[in-house]
């Protein structure tokens, strides 16, 4: 089936090409491919405002240049065929239909198409972690990631209805290499001890150098992304040096833990001499101005780093034995109200031709003085994108919990991660107002940074359903490290005023 291009959008540069609606006098798209820029919203918005057109197929060209997956819009039933092409080839596509060229595609069935693997050079990320990659630490300071594994673009078994096989990204693909990496080291080591293993892979990963998308720097990678580094199987399962520890968290300001310690176990045969030193990674800062975390790429990296003082900085561990060394950090002086993270490694040389390295985070500042709680406010149930209610709302609940009837939704707008979420009822009779407490299934534990929906069916956390009246929520998140029976340590948002009434 051959069949022409037609795009929304002759600017490539545009990642809102296909995201508002038509406008009239688009052509009838029924018998063409429209070409979409991927970018800003879904793949199903675009596809769905294309289908709106009268389209009935859809291609989209990548907004990077590798690394990403492909479409899904199967609930978009108007669109009969979707596809997927690189940056390049799209933007070429666009060029030729802005220069007034008709550019018509031949498709073939994919069910009796020969199947193709296409593959290009990465030379922006290539051997660097994925701009869509998670950042961490915990918002306890632990480090997190432990270690980082390939994950953009691998070729791997897919469901045999969707191809059998397929190029995807994401942690579907590095969760399962690394849980593969961990069986063969438990195999060669004899040993499925938790601690052990994490230990051996954390200190024989490869650190990276930190890459902001655009190519690799001279700045190895901050800790809270990359963890301890690459993933290196073999080492893993043959080292004969073992740490006690995989990381060294030294926490905030407020809970410094400023000299840590750490044990080398020697488990070869013979006696092993380690030159130890430290090199830092890059700080990155949580904060630029607003409460909420800056978003990768664009936050703030710099080449600012901690003071390391070793205890030794030289310890031969005769076979068998072990040595404990101390690591004491000065942290840089920085802007502790943008929550700047620091990191590095302490690393180690031994005589047997072993190298390993032990990654350590902190950070500038108070976790604790940090606002969690952006706002708090009333919805209901049948909005699915969670709107406010503007001004007084009225409620008719059923104790019937199979009755499908739209309840009222305290919705906790997070800033920053809190270690509890708690949604009280407030009872209001004239201007007196009473605390019922948590509604039933609060408060919620390790909420995360997000939008925090709570649907109250009446119930308190005992159970009790309350009387029909007037009520408002009381929305509140804990500060991290804070305690839960101090009022000053919660952020507090109160929701506008509803009534419920029952069946």
């Amino acid at each position: 089936m051959a069949l022409p291009l037609w795009a929304p959008s002759l600017d490539t540069a545009d990642p809102a090409a296909g995201c508002s609606p038509y406008p009239a006098g688009t052509p009838d798209l029924s018998n063409k491919i429209v070409l979409i820029r991927r970018g800003s919203c879904t793949f199903v918005q675009k596809a769905t405002n294309a289908a709106n057109a009268g389209a009935k197929y859809v291609l989209f060209y990548n907004n990077v240049p590798v690394g990403a997956s492909g479409p899904s819009v199967a609930e978009v039933k108007a669109i009969k065929a979707v596809g997927m092409t690189t940056a390049t080839q799209g933007a070429a596509w666009v060029k030729a239909l802005a220069a007034g060229s008709e550019v018509v595609l031949d498709l073939v069935d994919p069910e009796t198409a020969p199947v193709s693997l296409i593959t290009a050079e990465n030379v922006l990320t290539g051997g660097s972690a994925s701009t869509f990659t998670t950042w961490n630490p915990t918002y306890e300071m632990d480090v997190k990631p432990q270690v980082a594994s390939p994950g953009g673009s691998i070729l791997s078994t897919y469901p045999q209805t969707l191809g059998s096989y397929a190029v995807i990204s994401g942690t579907s693909m590095a969760c399962p290499l690394v849980a593969g990496i961990y069986a063969l080291i438990a195999d060669v080591r004899g040993t499925l001890d938790p601690a052990t293993l994490e230990a051996l892979v954390a200190s024989t990963a490869n650190p990276r150098f930190y890459n902001p998308g655009s190519g690799a720097s001279n700045l190895f990678a901050p800790v809270p992304q990359v963890g301890a580094g690459l993933v290196q199987a073999y080492d893993a399962a043959y080292a004969t040096t073992l740490l006690s520890k995989s990381y060294l968290a030294f926490n905030d300001t407020d809970n410094l833990d400023k000299t840590l310690k750490f044990d080398i176990k020697n488990l070869g045969k013979k006696e092993v001499t380690y030159k130890l030193g430290s090199v830092g990674a890059a700080t990155a800062y949580t904060f630029s101005n607003s409460i909420y975390p800056d978003v990768f790429p664009g936050l703030q990296v710099t080449n600012e780093y901690a003071t390391i003082k070793l205890s030794k900085t030289s310890v031969t561990v005769r076979p068998g034995g072990s040595a404990s060394i101390s690591v004491t950090v000065t942290p840089p002086e920085l802007d502790g109200s943008r929550l700047p993270v620091y990191s590095g490694y302490v690393t180690l040389n031994g005589t047997n031709g072993e190298n390993f390295s032990l990654p350590y985070n902190g950070v500038v500042g108070s976790l604790h003085k940090t606002r969690v709680l952006d706002t708090g406010y009333l919805s209901l149930s049948s909005d699915g994108d969670l709107n406010p209610v503007n001004g007084s709302a009225s409620f008719v609940l059923s104790k019937n919990p199979a009755e499908d009837v739209v309840q009222p939704v305290a919705v906790a707008l997070l800033a920053f991660g809190s270690p509890r979420v708690s949604i009280k009822l407030i009872q209001v009779s004239g201007k007196k107002t009473k605390n019922l407490g948590d509604i039933f299934e609060s408060p919620y534990d390790y909420a995360s940074r997000d939008t925090y929906p709570a649907a109250f069916d009446g119930r308190l956390q005992d159970g009790s359903y309350v009387p029909a009246g007037e009520y408002k929520f009381s929305i509140e998140a804990l500060h991290i490290f804070g305690n839960a029976k101090k009022a000053k340590e919660w952020d507090v948002a109160v929701s506008a005023p509803f009534t419920v009434r029952y069946k």
